[in-house]
């Protein structure tokens, strides 16, 4: 960011006026006891806003809480992890609802001030039985210290919570942002695939909120990929409560401005821990596309370089293959000339016009063998560019994803399938 701003602690629970709260309910697996279940509660009134997935499936719980932000704004967020309630009709419907009649009553809040938000296996119902009983202990745990706690609840293939949080000025008041995120596979750029809540202290309007909202998921989550698939159940939920004591933020005011390079700050950090935690993967690449003719153009040749199997393939294996992101580049669909496209791998030209540049392949290779490196693409037929954040593909991501079935056994101990 482009002013002084200071790394705190807290996570999503730094903001001033949220209490957090975390426990273990079993949800995936009744041996363990690892947490599953959290939820975000302001004191006080909110801003809210959201987006979610672009897939036409779409989760109970994305629908519901779509449902409850047409309404008004939300107050509080219930989430779990180790079941996504996808793909699960009329019960999963019912079973989001009570998950938010379950706080929302003993909060003093309505129902449709809950936003409620599910990660992991499609297609089998929730273990209500399970989580619900574990619903009070949860409440009874809100405190203003548990952020990590909610980050931890959240994940599923994630190999590590992921969480910031900032301090800065604004107009004279210090103003907090905190956050956290879960998602390690299922990431492609169309709203990102993960759960994703930020809170802050700020005190924002709702539709400067929400239209500031859109704008930095735009240039942060949906900037990122891993391995091309959208899933059910992405969401990004803020609430803001103005707790920090300062006056409205304007919309097209400088606050505004500065506040909202803040929070695309907190997503675009946020955003490229996922891609750096994603799946097996071993590396993490930056995709610079200039020169195109439009910014659809310069997205189309990103996208389509980012998602090639053989492009991240080749990077897993530290092959500086730069004859496969041309060939993605010309597949994207973009306006664009052969003989005009120079691509540079960390800096160094590995193709000028189309051909082979003199770098030497060696030079290349150990560039490619870092764990993160850029990837420049000058299509040299304009001046739209594009940035994107990528990774590799691994053959230890094949293994990782092969089978799910196991929770599919526990399932039917339940009797849900």
């Amino acid at each position: 960011m482009d002013f002084p701003f200071s790394r705190i602690a807290g996570g999503v629970g730094a903001a001033r006026g949220f209490l957090t709260s975390a426990v273990s309910c079993g949800i995936k697996d009744p041996a363990s006891d690892r947490l599953d279940l959290a939820l975000i509660h302001s004191d006080r009134p909110c801003s809210s806003a959201g987006t979610f997935t672009t897939n036409r499936v779409k989760a109970a719980p994305v629908r519901v809480s779509q449902a409850h932000l047409r309404k008004g704004d939300l107050r509080a967020i219930i989430a779990n992890s180790g079941n996504a309630n996808a793909c699960t009709g009329v019960q999963g419907i019912g079973d989001a609802n009570a998950m938010c009649d379950a706080v929302a009553k003993p909060l003093g809040l309505r129902r449709s001030e809950i936003g409620v938000c599910s990660t992991g296996v499609i297609g089998l119902p929730m273990p209500m039985v399970r989580l619900l009983p574990h619903t009070p202990e949860l409440l009874a745990g809100l405190g203003p210290d548990q952020g990590a706690e909610v980050a931890k609840a959240i994940i599923t293939s994630d190999t590590h919570p992921k969480e910031i949080a900032i301090a800065f000025d604004l107009g004279g008041h210090t103003v907090r942002i905190g956050g956290c995120v879960k998602g390690a596979g299922m990431i492609s750029p169309s709203m990102a695939t993960m759960l994703c809540f930020i809170t802050t202290d700020a005190n924002l309007p709702s539709e400067a909120l929400r239209k500031t909202v859109l704008e930095c998921v735009e240039d942060s989550f949906n900037r990122i990929t891993i391995d091309g698939d959208m899933s059910t159940n992405d969401t990004v939920l803020v609430l803001a409560n103005g707790a920090s004591g300062m006056p409205a933020i304007r919309r097209h005011g400088p606050r505004c401005k500065q506040f909202r390079a803040a929070i695309h700050w907190v997503m675009l950090e946020l955003a490229k821990a996922v891609v750096r935690d994603g799946e097996r993967v071993t590396k993490f690449v930056t995709v610079n596309v200039s020169g195109a003719r439009t910014y659809l153009d310069a997205k189309k040749v990103a996208e389509a370089v980012c998602k090639s199997a053989l492009v991240k393939a080749s990077w897993n294996g530290g092959d500086p293959n730069w004859g496969r992101i041309i060939h993605a580049v010309g597949y994207s669909r973009a306006r664009i000339r052969e003989e005009l496209v120079d691509i540079h791998i960390g800096g160094k030209a590995a193709c000028l016009g189309g051909l082979q540049a003199a770098t030497p392949m060696a030079e290349l290779r150990d560039i490619v063998a870092e764990r993160e490196f850029t990837i420049g693409i000058n299509l040299n037929q304009g001046s739209a560019d594009y940035t994107m954040y990528t990774s590799d593909l691994s053959p230890e991501y094949i293994d990782f994803n092969r089978s799910e079935y196991a929770y599919w056994k526990q399932a039917r101990k339940d009797g849900l399938v």
